[in-house]
């Protein structure tokens, strides 16, 4: 953590972190710097730089720049970790990591309701370099949990909440397990950014979707991989070059823009969320409502426990007599909510969710699911436009 803002606010370090600081004359954001070729003024300094590539040092372009560098200390900030590692995707905050932590002949438990493109990788990329994978039940118990872990089991995955099913980890007693076992614990935070302190859980590396809450304006595609010790920094770092990985600093500056009012849009978004999904409770044609927040709901209790706040995205569970063609149709009828599979940006979101792959038995709610992201649109108007779209699924049942 930064000593300039260390035991100051959350907002507070939004706004500073990442800068030089308010008595240093310049522009108040970091400039944009592009480049690719370093040049040195010696032999001696360019064969320096390379034993500098953990540091936040200019080195050639892959290194990454001044831009780079304020944006993942904005996020270790934010994550509460030390260093922090920015790639060009939210699927290569997943993927760069698990190939750190994994190699042939070794095993990684991954949660049912993970991301389905980190699905697909485990499935199609690890399988054809010869790790296994199993798939648990995301609700399991630390206790349950420890049956699953083999002689090879080097990585166990968390994604808390699922972002379609929305299932609520307890993350400290999983970590607690894996931590016994000598696994290293992977995160996908990205449903918790702002809300949900990883490394105070037991996590060792974790994964954000920058692409969402931090540039929050659905322009953008950007990942982060924040870790608190320096042999994990080392690990993730070095893999990501070796990967190649790079993002435009042109996008960090977006990024960068974006987490400077990123809390005061989170907050916003979890109030108008929790509103919506509280008055979609009230409808007939609602079964469940999947959002962490709302007493009685799956993960209340476990959420209470140890996030300080939810995000805007939430599933909602229909009854059994409700068809998915009238889901679509519901869908199709809105007029404020976006038909997309993204979140975290200013834009109402909606989504159909029947079709999401189980493989552990796990996200059966019987009933057909739309996700929702709630966005920065007044909730009023929100909820009207989900009554006309429910008026819609009523007369295509």
């Amino acid at each position: 953590m930064n000593d300039k803002t260390e035991g100051q606010g959350y907002f507070t370090r939004l706004s500073h972190a990442g800068r030089a600081g308010t008595n240093v004359r310049g522009f108040v954001n970091v400039p944009v710097h592009r480049g690719s070729t370093m040049l040195y003024g010696s032999m001696s300094e360019r064969t320096n730089a390379a034993n500098e590539r953990f540091e936040q040092k200019a080195h050639y372009g892959t290194g990454g720049s001044a831009t780079h560098w304020a944006l993942e200390n904005v996020v270790a900030e934010i994550e509460g970790g030390t260093r922090c590692q920015i790639v060009s995707t939210g699927l290569a905050a997943v993927t760069v990591p698990l190939l750190a932590y994994l190699k042939a002949g070794e095993h990684v438990l991954m949660p049912d309701s993970c991301y389905g493109p980190a699905r697909t990788f485990c499935d199609n990329f690890l399988s054809k370099m010869g790790v296994a994978t199993t798939y648990y039940d995301p609700s399991i118990s630390g206790e349950a949990i420890e049956a699953l872990f083999q002689p090879n089991t080097t990585v166990l995955y968390l994604e808390s909440p699922g972002s379609h099913t929305f299932e609520v980890q307890d993350v400290p007693a999983l970590a607690a397990v894996a931590k016994k076992r000598g696994a290293k614990v992977l995160m996908d935070n990205t449903w918790g950014i702002h809300h949900f302190q990883p490394f105070q859980h037991g996590v060792d590396v974790s994964i954000q979707a920058l692409t969402k809450y931090v540039v929050g304006h659905s322009d953008v595609l950007l990942g982060s991989i924040t870790v608190n010790s320096q042999e994990d920094w080392e690990r993730v770092r070095s893999t990501s070059v070796i990967l190649g990985q790079y993002a435009s600093p042109d996008d960090c500056w977006l990024a960068l823009r974006g987490a400077r009012t990123m809390g005061v849009r989170m907050d916003r978004q979890e109030k108008s969320a929790v509103e919506v999904a509280a008055w979609l409770r009230t409808r007939p044609e609602v079964k469940q409502v999947l959002h962490p927040a709302l007493p009685g709901a799956p993960g209340h209790e476990i959420w209470k426990r140890d996030f300080t706040g939810a995000c805007s995205l939430f599933g909602v569970v229909f009854r059994e007599d409700i068809t998915r063609e009238s889901v679509h149709a519901m869908a199709e009828a809105l007029q404020l909510f976006g038909k997309g599979a993204s979140w975290g940006g200013f834009e109402s979101l909606a989504l159909p969710t029947g079709t999401v792959t189980r493989t552990a038995g796990s996200g059966q709610f019987g009933g057909e699911m739309l996700r929702l992201h709630v966005g920065l649109e007044d909730p009023d108007d929100l909820k009207a436009d989900l009554a006309q779209g429910l008026t819609v699924l009523n007369a295509r049942r």
